[in-house]
């Protein structure tokens, strides 16, 4: 106990309090192999000012220690200081299967204690490989290798099961469970939890990553069962284009990683007399098919209720039918043709090695939402449409009946033909097709896939034996379960169903890694895409952990040469194919983790991928030693520009540049100061080879388009004395184009905010609100309720774009986003982790727009790590209305939009004279105060 105080509630609570307690970005996490977590809470108060002055940490080995003041594994003592998050564990060495119990408590600014926070807790994985007993089990694989390019083979999933004794009371349980594809795992019949696509996605030649589950509430005294359906899913299943372009072993699109999936549990159970027990799979458990005659998470799933095998999960079922399972290293090789990029060669699918495990460290993906039909059409005698109202990613769940064989099938797409039948051209090679065969149950029958998953509004039903009604089919939204951390709304309708569209999408993408599209023969964690659009992400939710595990598959991908490939993970290339990357694809690797440590001041994500970050800088030196860029690998470009095309050189040398710069910031936050300054000098060469090559004598750029203008600005290799010009340049290049959008994917994410720092904000926002072909509005006009790939994904004159290449729910183009809140809203960050916010939103003039109304009111919120902040203003007739909440702990300088200070007020105080607020003076048409927490409300009056 520490002389401060006496007991954990000695002292009168203060009027901070601690709450919202996480471990590694995650509340509770269990099975963690991070031996130093890091810690973090949020501290609430509704007095302006409040902040946190000192707190006190006690993690335990009980929580009965913790109602006794004892921190048996940490005890921090009171510590100086306003920390909150990134605070990282220096207890006792925590050791496998650790349960650690942990609670905060704080002291506010005028040093009076808070109450203990609820108690949290997390616990820790197996850590050593000796820790393992389990072996890797599978089937009695043939050796056959089907599948071609032709023959499209999908394979039936495996049950697993072995029954066990508990003879004991049961203190505690805990399964540890992976496989070389997914599973679901049950105990007694119950799933041990609602994840899903367990374990994840990775490298499975070098990595797999496995869950922890506490299932001491499922054994029972006695007999017990432990079940498992093993699937082929990302390790052996269809993925990507693959298929397509005619990729993998024997060209079949399949096999990326291996042939049989294989399977990995262990099952420790500790009883209250405190002996312990462990169950693990070995050649003891038996396997068998069922129902489940095809499962692939791009082609879909074939489900015979006729086979259902009841009971097999629970004790007292008859296997003895079933085969028992063998090791998986038993299982025969196989030799086969393997295409890619790099050509033809012979590969040899096996079990090599066991793949090192890691714990999985991501949000899990599991259902969040379902969707009840809007409509039911049927365009053709027995084919009906059911409209979702919302493009989505996830299943449907059938409700039927019929008589025994009745076959129902389910077809997925984005939109419809104008004569309302399904449009599943976009879709290429992915089937994303379901079928069910009733078993005739009278009292009706219920289905829903378990190992797949289709992006789509629409769901095509035939071979119903009744009239189907608008509970026969309903939505089923599934994705990473990111939470959701922000609202926007405005006075623009258009803009407010964008900012949904903009959401949906990221849900139905943020699919176990940052996916291009969800519902075609692709499906892949695209850099480019992800590096665009990832700060916008950051925006919607929390997506702290899920770029966290992302990060890992990335650099997992790493080329020998040190570039980042095309997309990550990269199932296409074993063999390392130097060429698969692409400039601005590529700098993902840099840009990704600079963001992930602005949005949440995140150092040990540079820390841990410093290196790779590091070679990565060495390639672009290596390969462009006069840092003008060079056209190399896949040259996508301005991915999707309508205007002229922006040459590879010019994107090239700015992307360096860019990632330069924030290696250089990066570099510093970690106390490379050496390295900090070798980027930085890489990044003055660079700015200067690029006035060299790309800049004429009046200060005007070589490439002379919109995202051109663009890139240079917002990577700021533009000199001061030129800024003016290329930002004139731009807006005149926009009114050259009746104010539309020439930009793709790169020149597109920043355009609203070079435009705003220009002072060209209504033009910034003309363009958001813009209803005409191409812009955001268009699709919105048009239905949308997602984002689309193409601008012209579908236009009224043309229809739908080439089908190859369009998908109907896309992130990139909604990296507008990100400028909504930090311009339009004004949410944005002083420093790292927004403990230090600057409130500037930027207001569009009453007469700004002559084609829609402008904006006149936005109210927005943000939960930052540090808390809530909300932002919301009001054009009114005597002027603007501004209402600021700055969350406990934080400070801010908020800019308020006014001429003179004398016009403006909080409270009915004038600013000049407000004992909360200090007034910094004017800059531009902002008044600027600094303020610490709480809820500020101004008036701008005119004098």
């Amino acid at each position: 106990m520490h002389a401060e105080e006496t007991s954990p509630s000695a002292a009168e609570p203060g009027t901070l309090a601690p709450s919202f307690l996480r471990c590694e970005y995650l509340v509770d996490p269990l099975g963690i192999d991070n031996p130093e977590p890091r810690l973090s809470w949020l501290v609430e108060s509704e007095e302006r000012g409040q902040r946190q002055t000192a707190y006190r940490i006690l993690v335990a080995t009980d929580p009965e220690k913790l109602e006794q003041g004892i921190g048996d594994l940490w005890d921090t003592g009171k510590v100086s200081g306003d920390q909150t998050s990134q605070i990282v564990y220096a207890g006792l060495p925590l050791e496998s299967r650790t349960a650690s119990y942990w609670q905060v408590r704080v002291w506010d600014k005028d040093g009076a204690p808070s109450d203990w926070s609820a108690v949290s807790r997390w616990s820790m994985g197996l850590l050593d490989e000796d820790d393992w007993n389990a072996r890797w089990i599978s089937y009695e694989d043939d050796g056959s290798m089907d599948a071609t390019r032709q023959n499209i083979v999908l394979q039936p999933a495996r049950y697993y099961r072995a029954q066990f004794e508990s003879p004991r009371a049961v203190r505690r349980a805990t399964v540890y469970a992976t496989s070389l594809g997914i599973y679901e795992l049950s105990l007694n019949g119950e799933k041990v939890s609602d994840w899903l696509f367990t374990p994840g996605w990775s490298d499975y030649k070098e990595r797999v990553y496995y869950n922890t589950f506490d299932v001491t509430g499922l054994i029972r005294s006695g007999d017990n069962a432990i079940g498992a359906v093993v699937a082929d899913g990302w390790y052996s299943g269809y993925v990507g284009y693959g298929l397509l372009v005619g990729y993998g072993p024997n060209r079949s699109g399949r096999y990326f990683y291996g042939k049989t999936p294989a399977l990995l549990v262990q099952l420790e159970i500790e009883y209250e007399d405190g002996s312990t027990e462990v169950i693990t799979t070995d050649n003891h458990w038996k396997v068998g098919t069922g129902p489940l005659l095809e499962a692939d998470m791009l082609m879909g799933e074939t489900y015979d209720a006729r086979l259902e095998l009841p009971g097999w999960n629970k004790v007292g079922f008859d296997d003895s039918q079933w085969e028992n399972a063998v090791f998986a290293e038993d299982n025969p090789e196989i030799t086969a043709n393997f295409f890619d990029r790099a050509g033809e060669r012979e590969i040899t699918l096996s079990f090599e090695r066991p793949p090192v495990k890691q714990a999985y460290s991501s949000v899990p993906v599991r259902e969040t939402e379902t969707l009840k039909p809007v409509e039911i059409t049927e365009p053709e005698p027995g084919k009906y449409i059911y409209d979702l109202g919302q493009n989505f990613s996830g299943v449907v769940r059938l409700k039927t009946h019929g008589p025994e064989g009745t076959r129902v099938r389910l077809r997925f797409g984005e939109m419809l033909h104008q004569d309302g039948t399904l449009m599943t051209e976009n879709l290429r090679r992915a089937r994303a097709t379901n079928y069910y065969i009733l078993s005739g149950d009278p009292e009706g029958e219920v289905y829903q896939p378990k190992f797949t998953y289709h992006g789509f509004q629409y769901v095509e039903v035939t071979g119903l034996a009744h009239e189907p009604d608008l509970d026969t089919i309903t939505g089923i939204a599934i994705h990473s379960d990111t939470p959701l951390a922000s609202s926007f709304e405005s006075s623009d309708d258009m803009v407010n169903q964008l900012f949904s569209n903009v959401v949906w999408t990221q849900r139905a993408n943020f699919f176990e890694v940052p996916t291009d599209c969800p519902q075609r023969d692709e499906r892949l964690g695209w850099t480019g895409d992800a590096q665009v659009y990832i700060e916008a992400s950051a925006y919607n939710a929390d997506v702290a952990a899920f770029f966290t595990k992302w990060f890992d598959d990335l650099e997992e991908s790493q080329l020998p040469n040190g570039a980042f490939p095309d997309y990550a993970p990269y199932p296409m290339a074993h063999g390392r194919t130097p060429e698969m990357y692409a400039t601005a694809w590529t700098d993902a690797g840099i840009i990704c983790p600079h963001t992930i440590y602005e949005m949440y001041g995140d150092t040990r994500v540079i820390t841990r991928h410093y290196e790779a970050m590091r070679r990565f800088m060495e390639f672009r030196s290596e390969r462009d030693p006069d840092l003008a860029g060079v056209n190399i690998c896949n040259s996508w470009g301005d991915w999707l520009s309508l205007g002229p095309e922006t040459p590879i050189e010019f994107i090239d040398a700015v992307y360096h540049a860019i990632s330069a710069k924030k290696m250089s910031e990066m570099a510093r936050a970690i106390n490379k100061d050496q390295d900090a300054v070798m980027y930085d000098t890489v990044f003055r060469n660079i700015k200067q080879a690029f006035v060299e090559h790309y800049m004429n004598e009046d200060g005007t750029l070589t490439v002379d388009n919109q995202t051109a203008c663009v890139l240079a600005l917002e990577a700021g290799v533009v000199p001061e004395e030129h800024k003016a010009v290329v930002q004139r340049r731009l807006r005149e290049l926009l009114e050259e184009n009746d104010f539309r959008m020439t930009t793709g994917f790169l020149g597109t994410k920043n355009l609203l905010a070079v435009l705003s720092d220009a002072g060209y904000v209504d033009t910034a926002a003309r363009l958001l609100q813009s209803r005409e072909y191409p812009s955001w509005g268009y699709s919105v006009a048009n239905g949308a309720t997602s984002v689309w790939e193409r601008w012209n994904s579908y236009t009224k004159e043309d229809g739908f774009a080439n089908p190859s290449m369009n998908s109907f729910s896309h992130y990139a183009f909604g990296a507008v986003c990100q400028w909504m809140f930090q311009e339009l809203a004004g949410i944005d960050r002083l420093s790292p982790g927004f403990k230090e916010i600057k409130i500037k939103p930027r207001i569009p003039s009453p007469d700004s727009n002559p084609d829609n109304k402008p904006i006149h009111w936005v109210d927005a919120h943000y939960d930052s790590i540090h808390g809530r902040i909300e932002v919301s203003w009001k054009r009114v007739e005597a002027g603007l209305d501004l209402a600021a909440t700055i969350p406990a702990n934080t400070t801010a300088v908020i800019y308020v939009p006014a001429e003179s200070e004398s016009q403006v007020t909080e409270g009915g105080t004038p600013i000049s004279e407000h004992p909360d607020l200090i007034l910094q003076g004017r800059e531009d048409s902002f008044v600027k105060v600094e303020a610490g927490s709480g809820v500020y409300r101004f008036t701008v009056r005119a004098e």
